[in-house]
């Protein structure tokens, strides 16, 4: 028995009880002096429901209800997301998907996916590292390289955790990151989770980015320079030859999120490596998605030799993940595979991408700086209207989802039209008369002096 069990046994009853008070007395003055230390802290520090983020969202929504507006956003689709979708039962041609190459809801693909549920289970059931490594997490890494051209790849279980983990691993405080303008959040994530000095530069601007290394470089001993292939908001392209030049000149790496070009660009779908005719191992970093082009989910990193291995024992995004299910890695193996024997899909994107534009252009529609790319947008020029011009569209069954402030300045505030291989012609003309004229109803009834 302990010293303080034989110590208590000694007591009386009665004494006992006045030590069970002096106890509960001492320890409700405790809770006292806890709480007058924290009476001054406000709610919005430990309640989300005062959160001031959360009420701005809370008083943006009640803005757009009382502007007759309704949340565009979280509408159930209830099929397959491709050139048409059904929502609430009814269906409306879908310009929200980034189903470019028609491979989500494809015959080979879907049956890929469930023959390696049947193999292989819903998941993995560990990080790769453990034992979740499976034949076709390898079989997908290697179709990734050599579609690119490159040595190797590895794949991640979620594009925007790809460049995050990669950028955030690889660079630390005392390197330097110069990102173009318009870079995708999960680079600047990246970004900011590596420690390094971080420097944007102009949009697609090169000249700009080469006078800052010439400025900056010896400052730093790593320099990443990270670019997009095509830009999610604008669907324009960089002048790629311009920035392998640069980087080679100041002897930085240099990254290419392909996102939104690899399947989309070039003859055979290759991407922007394709698209510019360079030698792909110029670039040190290509990343892409394969939740666009390739019907999946996930993200992958592809390069040099070392740098693959050096990630896929050391990335923490990779390393602490369960690795990719069966079924998506099977999917995206099946997609890339359906790229290369079925080549007409990326001329039948291109050509329906062509047409989008010729049509917008010929109604005096703006749409920006988009060019040979699948990302068209259709700038509006005010948040309120851009989200009034979705609306009008989707009473005619055309789904396409405004881009409005802040992801945008509301000077720029437009409707992204992702254009797929399957949408037809016709479906093309519709939307593009539609567009029009609503426009120019909104326009008019607002009484606002913006020229179309």
């Amino acid at each position: 028995m302990s010293n303080q069990a034989q110590n208590l046994s000694t007591l009386s009853p009665e004494e006992k009880r006045e030590l069970l008070k002096e106890l509960m007395q001492k320890k409700a003055s405790q809770t006292q002096t806890v709480a007058a230390q924290t009476d001054d802290i406000p709610p919005e520090n430990y309640d989300f429901f005062h959160y001031p983020q959360y009420r701005n969202l809370e008083q943006l929504i009640a803005g757009m209800q009382a502007n007759g507006v309704v949340d565009p956003y979280f509408k159930i689709h209830e099929g397959i997301n491709g050139d048409r979708t059904k929502i609430a039962g009814q269906e409306f041609i879908n310009y929200s998907s980034y189903n470019y190459l028609g491979l989500s809801g494809d015959f080979d693909v879907s049956r890929a996916a469930k023959e390696a549920i049947d193999r292989y289970g819903t998941s993995v059931s560990a990080s790769r590292l453990a034992s979740g490594e499976r034949p076709l997490h390898r079989q997908l890494e290697q179709a990734i390289a050599s579609l690119i051209g490159v040595e190797d790849a590895i794949i991640y279980t979620a594009g925007h955790a790809t460049n995050e983990s990669t950028i955030g691993h690889l660079f630390s405080k005392g390197d330097l990151i110069l990102h173009d303008a318009l870079i995708h959040n999960s680079v600047i994530q990246g970004c900011i989770m590596s420690g390094a000095t971080q420097i944007s530069f102009p949009h697609n601007d090169w000249q700009s980015l080469d006078k800052i290394l010439f400025e900056q470089r010896r400052r730093y001993k790593r320099v990443l320079i990270a670019i997009e292939g095509v830009y999610s908001m604008d669907g324009d392209i960089p002048d790629l030859p311009k920035f392998i030049e640069i980087k080679k000149r100041h002897k930085t790496f240099l990254m290419v999120d392909e996102a939104h070009s690899i399947g989309v660009l070039g003859e055979h779908g290759c991407g922007i490596g394709e698209y510019h005719n360079i030698n792909p191992t110029d670039v040190d970093l290509w990343m892409g998605t394969v939740s666009k082009s390739f019907a999946s989910c996930g993200g992958y990193i592809a390069g040099c030799q070392a740098v693959i291995k050096y990630l896929k024992y050391t990335s923490p995004g990779f390393i602490y993940s369960a690795g990719m299910s069966p079924a998506n890695t099977a999917a995206a193996l099946a997609s890339i595979q359906k790229l290369k024997a079925e080549p007409q899909r990326v001329k039948c994107l291109h050509e329906r991408a062509k047409l989008f534009l010729e049509l917008a252009s010929d109604r005096k529609l703006d749409t920006g700086m988009s060019k040979d790319s699948a990302v068209i947008p259709i700038i509006v020029g005010n948040s309120v209207h851009c989200i009034q011009l979705s609306q009008a569209l989707f009473h005619h069954k055309i789904n396409v989802q405004p881009m409005i402030y802040p992801a945008v300045e509301d000077k720029a505030a437009r409707l992204r039209f992702f254009i797929s291989s399957t949408h037809t012609p016709e479906q093309i003309n519709f939307t593009i008369n539609t567009v029009a004229d609503e426009l120019a109803k909104i326009r008019q009834l607002n009484l606002v002096g913006y020229t179309t």
